[in-house]
């Protein structure tokens, strides 16, 4: 465990990021190699593997009810000094960890097929939707293992070990995903059903690796199966703050979804060059992402010892870096945008929309990255809800105007991404607000535990 209430919140930020970048470059690494060889299959392989992997935000979505929620709790405890309660806390999670790992292989291997037919523009892009999704989802289902052990220790404050789990996984990703794909060394390439498999079998090792090392190692939180019997109670409290986190991101899910709908008229191609910007665009963002997700466990620890000046600093310290990197990634999409798409595709149309994409959707960069610190403050708090109102409101004011845009004789799609762009700064704005509430409401008479 380590005590992030006392020290400088600057190398705090700075020590957690770092480690968890340190893998999430790993992360980025198995996106491009994968992406590198699923667009050698063809654009309906690249727009079929692209609109299928939207699918996982439902999953993120359903973990991040999970992991908010246990990152939250434990965060508090450790905070108060409480290690019984944060220990109950991590195997109820592990239990509702196990519950949701079986409910998403029998919804997705059952719905599937019908998401694909809805979004899907030909019959070739929704086969490949549909096989890579079934070869992926038992990767799926173990992640939630995963994220459980993985926000246990985050919320002690310890991301080493994950971290390094999660790099040697992907990096074992990386070096199927060409024996797999494309048949290296083997003569059998399974296409997109290989993507999927690499995917699963780099997830079976990750949560193996991490069992180890609970088993070994772990001391402040660790297996209780005397605690593996439902606690209701326990329940409520990881899903009350967890499950709008986790509607927070299946609105990220909707909103992909429904670009996905609306540009389908454009053809496969146009779904490709969405689709690799987008996985760009994710891939760019995690150094971003790496200092949002520091914020939860720093501010929730300080928020359990009842520090209130730490909080508000850990909020400002974390909005500042994050503006900063966000203004280098725009920079980098108006600087070579066509060339990042190039790597993957040199289809025209491909290059042509995964380029326009880029450099209009990077105008939101900045905003982006301050509603992240906005969403990492609020799991602090223990109050995700304002996060799932940010996110309503911005699909809201997005879908609706989109929909009728894409009605109109003359819609394009450069028409869209800018739409979207000014869809998410006004998003920044009432995420600042909804922060400045949540502050004065929790903060505002809250005073240090005694020593």
């Amino acid at each position: 465990m380590k005590d992030l209430t006392q020290g400088s919140i600057t190398s705090h930020i700075i020590s957690m990021a770092l480690f968890m970048l340190f893998g999430m470059v790993g992360q980025t690494l198995y996106y491009i190699v994968d992406l590198y060889f699923i667009a050698h299959l063809g654009p309906s392989a690249i727009a079929g593997v692209g609109a299928a992997g939207n699918l996982t935000f439902v999953v993120i979505a359903i973990t991040q009810i999970l992991g908010v929620g246990t990152v939250a709790l434990i965060s508090h405890a450790v905070g108060r000094k409480d290690q019984p309660d944060a220990n109950l806390v991590f195997n109820q999670s592990l239990l509702l960890a196990a519950i949701c790992g079986v409910a998403v292989l029998i919804a997705g291997y059952t719905l599937t097929p019908a998401y694909m037919h809805l979004v899907g523009t030909d019959e070739a892009m929704q086969r490949s939707g549909v096989t890579f999704i079934y070869w992926f989802l038992p990767g799926l289902a173990l992640q939630f293992a995963s994220v459980s052990m993985g926000s246990a220790l985050r919320g002690t404050g310890i991301v080493r070990p994950t971290m390094t789990v999660q790099l040697i996984s992907v990096l074992l990703n990386v070096a199927l995903a060409p024996v797999l794909i494309a048949g290296w060394g083997t003569g059998i390439a399974l296409g997109v059903a290989g993507a999927g498999l690499a995917s699963t079998i780099a997830g079976l090792v990750g949560v193996i690796m991490l069992t180890v090392y609970f088993t070994r190692l772990e001391k402040y939180v660790s297996f209780h199966k005397e605690q593996w019997q439902a606690n209701f109670a326990y329940w409520k409290r990881i899903l009350g703050i967890g499950l709008p986190a986790g509607g927070e991101f299946f609105i990220m899910f909707m909103t992909a979804g429904l670009m996905y709908w609306l540009i389908r008229g454009f053809g496969s191609d146009a779904q490709a060059g969405y689709g690799i910007g987008s996985r760009i665009m994710q891939a760019i963002f995690l150094p971003a992402m790496a200092v949002a997700f520091s914020v939860a466990p720093i501010a929730g620890q300080n928020f359990g010892a009842r520090r209130a000046d730490r909080v508000r600093e850990t909020f400002r310290v974390a909005a500042f870096m994050e503006i900063g990197l966000m203004i280098v990634v725009t920079l980098l999409c108006h600087v070579a945008p066509e060339s990042m798409i190039r790597f993957f595709s040199q289809d025209p149309e491909v290059v042509l929309v995964g380029t326009d994409f880029l450099r209009i959707i990077s105008f939101n960069f900045v905003a982006s990255g301050f509603i992240f610190t906005c969403s990492g403050l609020f799991q602090a708090l223990g109050n995700t809800w304002p996060a799932l109102w940010s996110g309503v409101a911005r699909l809201l004011v997005f879908a609706i105007p989109a929909i009728w845009l894409a009605t109109q004789p003359n819609f394009h799609l450069h028409q869209l991404w800018v739409y979207s762009v000014v869809t998410v700064c006004v998003q920044a704005v009432f995420s600042f607000w909804l922060v400045r509430v949540q502050m004065r409401k929790r903060l505002g008479t809250l005073l240090p535990t005694p020593a």
